[in-house]
């Protein structure tokens, strides 16, 4: 049995980040960047008005209420660049300013004292204008040759949106690890409609490990459950290696019960195994072995909650440095009581990140920490890691806080509080 750094140690080991792709940026929602976005172009791309209304030249100077203006022309948004003259010219919100004027008034700030036609041709300042006002300057918002996007930023809508805005058709992404996801036992049942037998169990572990992986980057191309049988486990390796998977993740079968023939089964096709036995809690007896073809097999225990262990601290590292991304920054919180802990073992309790009426966060280790119990988990936002050789964490302490897989539990606890 190895600690967990040294497990860590080995996995980061294991791994490289996969070689980028270049994919069309309206392919690219929710990947990883594997190189920076410079923009090629100014954003605005031209000086443009901010309001509807009148597009004059202050040249740096005040322009006193009460002055008049003829109006020279008239500018839409779309228009191509014209030359402003002296004079005023009707202006639409995004309009390009005609060169040489510099400011605009809004239409609410004028009175027109002569038109044409519906047209506007002499305008009164009702209110004195500033110079540069109203007006939205080229590259106010990005500078060409700028950098918008930094390698392993992630393309939400956010960064998406400001792709389209700077003409950025395709982008250096890293591929998607390719997962294979095995949940193993004779008494899964997988169909929800299906009535349970005497024995029989539902199978959450493996939706629960797919929307995970999935959330965390990973792109699954095979699902399946297994008996407890050598021969089927070895054709659904197969399969699963076949769709692509690179990684495999198996729920139970892994711990030292008459039917826990994973690591036999994978020593039989030539697996090497890297380390079977974490000191942890919940999920003790897990696996990580790397198969004849350079897949990387990851066996978690069938316990619920061990399994979201082994999914959290162990696959998803892995999946971190297949993607390029940084090493996670986790949160050092105070906790809110005395947490009993098992001695010598790194223990991941579920647990809630609060806010109290000063402003001050802090961690709350939930009951009902046994690896079976699934209801915990609604009320969690967070995973509090209780590390040290004692069987107590005393409150007040900092540890350890890392986020619910996805989801921000400082966020969530800003969000919730009173």
């Amino acid at each position: 049995m190895i600690s967990y750094g040294e497990a860590l140690q080995q996995l980061l080991a294991a791994v490289e980040p996969l070689p980028a792709q270049h994919l069309p940026v309206d392919q690219a929602e929710d990947r990883v960047l594997a190189t920076a976005v410079t923009s090629t172009q100014a954003l605005p791309p031209f000086d443009n008005s901010a309001m509807d209304g009148f597009a004059l030249h202050a040249g740096g100077e005040v322009i006193p209420a009460g002055s008049m203006f003829d109006v020279q022309g008239w500018q839409a948004a779309g228009d191509v660049a014209a030359e402003g003259g002296q004079g005023a010219w009707e202006i639409m919100t995004g309009a390009r300013m005609p060169n040489g004027l510099d400011s605009v008034v809004p239409v609410e700030q004028v009175d027109v004292v002569e038109t044409e036609n519906g047209r506007p041709l002499r305008i009164r300042l009702r209110e004195s204008l500033k110079p540069g006002q109203h007006v939205r300057l080229r590259g106010q918002d990005v500078e060409h040759g700028e950098e918008v996007l930094a390698a392993a930023a992630t393309l939400d809508i956010n960064a998406l949106t400001l792709l389209h805005a700077i003409g950025a058709a395709n982008v250096q992404v890293q591929p998607q690890p390719k997962v294979a996801v095995i949940a193993t036992g004779k008494e899964l049942v997988s169909d929800a409609a299906q009535a349970l037998e005497s024995g029989q169990i539902r199978d959450s572990n493996r939706p629960y490990l797919v929307r995970r992986l999935q959330a965390a980057g990973a792109e699954v191309v095979w699902q399946g459950v297994v008996g407890d049988d050598m021969a089927a486990f070895d054709n659904v390796l197969d399969v699963a290696l076949a769709a692509g998977a690179k990684v495999l993740v198996s729920t139970g079968a892994v711990s030292q019960g008459r039917y826990d023939f994973i690591p036999d089964a994978l020593r039989a096709r030539g697996a090497r195994i890297i380390f079977h036995k974490v000191a942890i809690r919940p999920g003790k007896p897990l696996l990580f072995a790397r198969l004849p073809d350079g897949a990387l097999y990851f066996g978690l225990p069938g316990n619920p909650i061990s399994a979201a262990v082994g999914q959290r601290f162990f696959v998803e590292p892995v999946l971190r440095r297949l993607l390029g991304l940084p090493e996670e920054v986790a949160l050092q919180l105070p906790l809110q009581a005395d947490v009993r802990k098992p001695p010598g073992l790194r223990m991941h309790a579920r647990a809630r990140v609060e806010l109290d009426a000063h402003g001050q966060l802090s961690v709350r280790v939930l009951a009902g920490q046994e690896s079976f119990r699934l209801k915990t988990m609604l009320k969690a936002n967070a995973w509090a890691v209780l590390e040290g050789e004692g069987d107590l964490a005393a409150a007040g302490s900092r540890v350890r806080v890392q986020g619910w897989g996805h989801r921000d539990p400082v966020q969530l606890a800003q969000q919730e509080s009173p």
